[in-house]
């Protein structure tokens, strides 16, 4: 209160905020001259500007009748820049530096805190900047002397040198084409400094004229300084409190804030990640963690967080291992990049980490001269992937580097059954691409049987021993329960018995059916289809009938699993037309995955259910002669068509499958003519088209079903 006692308020002042010239008022600074002399006082030649960099030149004359003017070195440096023959195209036109140029370069790039002032009649008006230029000498009549330099000397090289130029040889010229540019490399051609300083040098310059400070033009000019609105319209934004008005006149420096240490871009800290959404806030951490346990994730999401909603979004971006979650490959490599290493696509990258991640869900151990051998990758790449998810022990290989998490298997089996199916489809797809031969996968989903270890020959022959005393119990308990129904239906008059063979084969078929009873559905080989089948059918039901022997087929809707699983089965044919078991049962599992859990369809479904599903549903089995040394598989050689669906073209189709029953590949002239012949009249090129469409591919010039081709 004493200090402000001792300094009054003397006077008052009115501020006023113009804007007339709020984006177009540039301050320039010009290079220190003596207080006497003004800019003013110096005539300016001309001027120019490019707006979108907001650079420009002045061109000012030099005194050269001073007497601190050294004329020879301004007429030697006029000879360097031009020569001894003056024209148009010359720097100094009086052979003498008469001129010099000045180039402005920004100050600051926030001049929100600059402003003009003029005070008038005890009224301060206030314009903004719009920007701070700086000018200072340039000096590129330097090079420009330096490239006529150049020029002299090529030219007297060229002339001793022309004496032999009639002599000289013809010379070969080697023409190279560039390759085509990627999306990264054009990125990094764009951001580089000479492709800027290029467009900076395409941009045109504007030609300005010069007023100087006493002129007509610079007065006008001079009074959209003052606040053109004597009643306060334009000052609305000045009818602010004290605090909000100091806050205008000194807003915060936006400079220390980027004089903070700024963190790299990959990473995020935990207060930000909380601000995202929980599908992101999972996804980045996926991305940056790679393999995390699930109790590991919900500690770092918070305890505010549903595990119900975590589990629903870890599921979309990350695949479960040995009871670790493990980020997909799809989010690690998006779809338009390639490896930093060999340059391969994203596709093949992820095909590639997709196989080590199967490999762990079968094994806790991963060989990686196995990995590249298969997949056909880099080493680099193959170690990236082993790197994201194992540890390398010597002389063993490459471990999953985190233990078995068998506390989540047990309290979400749902989600391991869901996982599972997923699994299989991708099992499927990478023995298709890769050429694997197919081995038998666990009995049980990923992670339910514990973690896999390192098993002895001994522990192998005993698990083998009780593998076989139990199928040769349960083999006892089917022969016996077959027994019982052969003598119940002895006494039923008017019955047909079907006799089953007791050969190995069928012994073999017994063995298989309790296996159905016991297991889900499992994409190990099974065996075929076998006698007493006509075109898939029973002998019994082909005749017309849905039932065989006075009994509903295993594929009836009489319970509500049936009618589901019939109609999946009705809605996938009446899309492909033709599938293999393989392909129907890896369509099956991604229809299982995308159920929620506890659906019915969870309870398990056998091989044996699924194809009588196929067969009541209207469809038949093509007996396709696969040559004698296919590498399909039994379930790849079992192929399923649609007989009726209830449009026109089903007798087309029909004649199209039984040539394909007797015909492993054909030529399109013969089914055409097949068609042509059965049909009995000429049919069109569009038809044809739709029937092979539907349910054939071509491949080297040769027509096959879907499914069958060998490539």
């Amino acid at each position: 209160m004493a200090n402000e006692e001792d300094d009054p308020v003397v006077q008052e002042i009115d501020v006023y905020l113009a804007k007339s010239l709020a984006e177009k008022l540039y301050l320039f600074q010009y290079p220190v001259r003596p207080a006497s002399m003004t800019y003013d006082d110096i005539p300016h030649l001309s001027a120019k500007i490019k707006p979108k960099q907001q650079k420009v030149e002045l061109e000012m004359a030099i005194d050269t009748l001073n007497p601190n003017y050294c004329r020879s070195k301004g007429e030697q440096i006029a000879l360097n820049v031009d020569g001894a023959c003056a024209d148009e195209t010359s720097t100094y036109s009086s052979k003498l530096m008469d001129k010099q140029t000045f180039c402005s370069s920004q100050t600051t790039s926030n001049t929100s805190r600059y402003a003009a002032a003029l005070y008038r009649q005890g009224e301060l008006h206030l314009t903004p900047l719009h920007g701070i230029l700086q000018l200072r000498p340039s000096f590129s009549y330097l090079d420009k002397a330096d490239a006529k330099h150049r020029e002299r000397e090529a030219a007297n090289e060229a002339g001793d040198s022309s004496q032999d130029e009639a002599e000289e040889d013809v010379k070969q010229i080697t023409v190279r084409f560039s390759r085509p540019e990627s999306e990264q490399a054009r990125q990094r051609r764009v951001q580089s400094y000479e492709f800027l300083q290029k467009k900076h040098a395409e941009e045109p310059w504007v030609h300005l004229h010069y007023h100087g400070l006493r002129d007509s033009r610079s007065e006008h000019e001079r009074q959209y300084l003052l606040c053109q609105g004597s009643s306060g319209v334009e000052n609305t934004e000045l009818v602010k409190s004290p605090s909000e008005y100091l806050m205008m006149l000194m807003p915060p420096s936006q400079e220390e804030e980027k004089d903070k240490p700024v963190a790299p871009s990959n990473v995020l800290s935990m207060a930000q990640l909380r601000t995202l959404p929980l599908a992101d806030q999972i996804k980045i951490l996926m991305k940056n963690v790679k393999v995390m346990p699930f109790a590991n994730l919900m500690s770092l999401l918070g305890p505010s967080v549903d595990s119900v909603a975590v589990l629903r979004g870890i599921q979309k971006v990350a695949m479960l291992v040995q009871g670790n979650w493990v980020v997909k490959s799809d989010i690690l490599y998006p779809k338009d990049s390639s490896s930093p290493h060999s340059g391969v696509p994203a596709e093949v990258l992820c095909r590639g980490r997709d196989f080590v991640m199967w490999k762990f869900t079968q094994s806790r151990w991963v060989v990686r001269k196995e990995v590249a051998a298969v997949t056909k990758l880099c080493t680099e790449d193959v170690k990236d992937f082993l790197e994201h998810m194992a540890v390398v022990r010597i002389n063993k290989g490459w471990e999953f580097i985190l233990p078995y998490d068998g506390e989540f298997i047990k309290k979400h089996p749902d989600v391991v059954q869901r996982q599972h199916m997923l699994w299989t489809g991708i099992q499927a797809k990478l023995e298709k691409v890769y050429n694997l031969v197919k081995e038998a996968m666990p009995k049980k989903p990923d992670g339910q049987s514990g973690p896999v270890g390192l098993v002895s020959g001994d522990q192998r022959v005993q698990v083998a021993k009780r593998q076989a005393q139990q199928n040769h119990a349960l083999l006892e308990r089917e022969l016996q329960r077959k027994k019982e129904q052969l003598q119940a239906s002895a006494v039923l008059p008017g019955v047909r018995i079907k006799e089953e063979p007791m050969s190995e084969e069928g012994e073999d078929e017994e063995e298989r059916e309790a296996e159905d009873e016991e297991e889900p559905m499992d994409t190990s080989p099974g065996g075929g289809l076998h006698g007493g089948l006509a075109n898939g059918l029973p002998a019994g039901r082909a005749a017309g009938g849905d039932s065989f022997n006075g009994h509903p087929p295993s594929g009836s809707a009489s319970t509500p699993v049936a009618r589901e699983l019939r109609a999946f089965v009705q809605a996938t044919f009446q899309k492909q037309f033709v599938l293999t078991l393989s392909e129907l049962k890896r369509l099956f599992n991604l229809h299982l995955a995308s159920l929620p859990p506890g659906h019915m369809l969870f309870s398990g479904i056998s091989d044996r259910m699924l194809q009588d599903t196929v067969l009541a549903a209207g469809c038949k089995q093509i007996l396709v002669p696969f040559p004698p040394q296919t590498a399909a598989s039994p379930d790849e050689q079992k192929v399923f068509a649609l007989w009726e669906s209830g449009d026109i073209s089903d007798q087309h189709r029909q004649v199209l499958l039984e040539i394909f029953s007797k015909n492993y590949r054909v030529r399109r002239n013969m089914i055409q003519a097949r068609l042509t012949q059965e049909c009995g009249e000429d049919l069109s090129k569009q038809e044809v088209d739709k029937v092979l469409k539907d349910c054939c591919v071509s491949y080297g010039g040769m027509w096959y079903l879907k499914g069958t081709v060998q490539s």
